[in-house]
């Protein structure tokens, strides 16, 4: 059996405060969140695609390769693409370039290209 977790970088308040989080907040903590799923091995996390003005997550490959290259062994998908908004070959290109970003186990420092 797999765990995985889904991820739409929805713009959320702070749980204590109330006060929204900023986006550059949300996506740093979104990536720790990744890290952490990593580290307690979490098998798959996916970040859907969204172009409203309440998610960040307009351009998921990005976000995924930021999360490659701080992750070792999760896996990482789009969990949602729209493809009326992009080229298939780019999304079939682009989801085939972040494996080469991730470290592999064992790796101490900065990110290493794997094949």
């Amino acid at each position: 059996m797999e765990t995985g977790i889904d991820s739409f970088a929805a713009i959320l308040r702070d749980p204590t405060s109330g006060i929204e989080v900023s986006p550059a907040g949300r996506l740093a903590n979104l990536l720790e969140g990744v890290k952490t799923a990593d580290r307690v091995r979490i098998n798959i996390f996916e970040i859907g695609e969204h172009h409203r003005a309440e998610f960040l997550d307009s351009a998921p490959a990005i976000i995924l390769a930021a999360a490659a290259a701080r992750t070792a062994n999760i896996r990482l998908a789009s969990a949602v693409t729209v493809l009326s908004a992009a080229d298939p070959v780019r999304v079939f290109q682009d989801g085939n370039a972040r494996p080469d970003l991730q470290r592999q186990s064992g790796d101490r420092g900065g990110t290493r290209l794997v094949r």
